[in-house]
């Protein structure tokens, strides 16, 4: 299979990954639930993704919260910085994970900047955004539809000028792009640990500065006499037991990144995304792709987006069609009828798998 996918998921990962989560789940209990060997060295695992994970993103090991997915970090983090009623600044590409928690609080979404590869337009929209008394900003890295990289550092720099706390959506940028929180000054960025990270699914990381509000309420292996939540990160938003094996194939996931480098890892993506782009115009596609874009790429196809994955897939290549779960991104675009067919290359982009896919839709019946 030429798997053309990882905006949704990483597939291939590194033997390392593999082999750390068979390891986890032959030697590690529950950690902080015993001084026993198996609870320890289940304890010494997750602290080794904490510490792994936060020299990687510029923060302290306590401030790494681990969740079970992207969309639950983005939901503690919107419920601890928004009330009902407030007015929140979002970028025009956001993912259903920011824009229905929003939605659900009853906040007032003001979307900022809609035109796609203009950084120009992001930041002044937001800036115009914040300065007419936003309470709180999210937005995303980098679209998960169109592979747009939004300025980010411009973007958390206008958030400190006005005093706006925000959160950054890190789900399509975590160890394919460098992400500081201590350089960036956010108060949150949520992350999946099984795309960009190539760790296993079930798997995701809140980096907190300092304050949260629980999503859930339970044991956290410490100050049990409390009744409430322990108010002392990252406890407090880690209630029940961990996903040990997950987080032991993160951390090797995270290792992985670090060796190969995320600089390297980023350039083979966008090299086959800029080639599959002109390809793909070339065939006669309306291909969505510009200066500021990482390694995915949104055409849309002579026929329905799901029959093309679907003869694509019959053919051995993996791709999505849809609306992505970001409709607000296809509204931006202008593609909210019709979706788009999405190609997203991983950490291991390589010619063969572009020239796969071009081989795949020049065999496609012809309409």
């Amino acid at each position: 299979m030429t798997y053309l996918d990882n905006g949704a998921t990483s597939m291939n990962k590194p033997q390392a990954v593999l082999d750390a989560v068979r390891c986890a789940l032959e030697n590690c209990a529950n950690p902080g639930r015993g001084g026993h060997t198996a609870a320890m060295t289940a304890a010494r695992t997750v602290l080794r993704c904490r510490e792994r994970a936060a020299q990687l993103f510029g923060c302290k090991p306590e401030q790494v919260v681990f969740t079970a997915n992207c969309t639950q970090g983005l939901n503690m983090a919107i419920r601890t910085l928004v009330k009902p009623g407030d007015k929140v600044a979002v970028s025009g590409f956001e993912h259903n994970a920011v824009v229905r928690p929003l939605y659900a609080l009853g906040a007032k979404t003001v979307v900022a900047g809609r035109k796609l590869f203009d950084p120009v337009d992001t930041l002044e929209r937001f800036e115009d955004a914040l300065r007419r008394g936003a309470k709180a900003a999210v937005f995303t890295h980098v679209s998960n539809v169109f592979g747009y990289i939004l300025p980010v550092e411009e973007l958390a720099a206008l958030c400190r000028q006005y005093r706006v706390p925000f959160v950054l959506d890190a789900a399509q940028s975590a160890g394919m792009l460098p992400v500081d929180m201590e350089k960036l000054g956010a108060d949150f960025i949520a992350m999946p640990g099984h795309k960009g990270l190539l760790g296993p699914q079930g798997t995701g990381l809140l980096l907190c500065a300092d304050r949260l509000e629980p999503l859930l309420f339970g044991g956290t292996g410490s100050d049990s006499k409390n009744p409430g939540m322990p108010d002392y990160l990252p406890e407090r938003g880690e209630a029940g037991t961990l996903n040990v094996p997950g987080i032991a194939g993160l951390s090797a996931g995270i290792t992985y990144v670090q060796r190969v480098g995320i600089h390297k890892i980023f350039e083979k993506q966008q090299r086959q995304a800029r080639r599959c782009a002109s390809a793909l115009e070339r065939l006669g596609f309306r291909v969505f792709s510009g200066r500021e874009q990482g390694g995915t790429v949104s055409f849309v196809p002579d026929r329905d987006c799901e029959e093309a994955a679907e003869l694509l897939a019959q053919r051995g290549v993996a791709v999505r069609a849809g609306l992505h779960c970001a409709p607000l991104a296809h509204e931006s675009a202008g593609t909210l009828e019709t979706g788009t067919v999405r190609v997203s290359f991983g950490h291991d982009a390589a010619p063969w798998q572009t020239g796969n896919l071009l081989l795949a839709l020049e065999t496609l019946p012809k309409r």
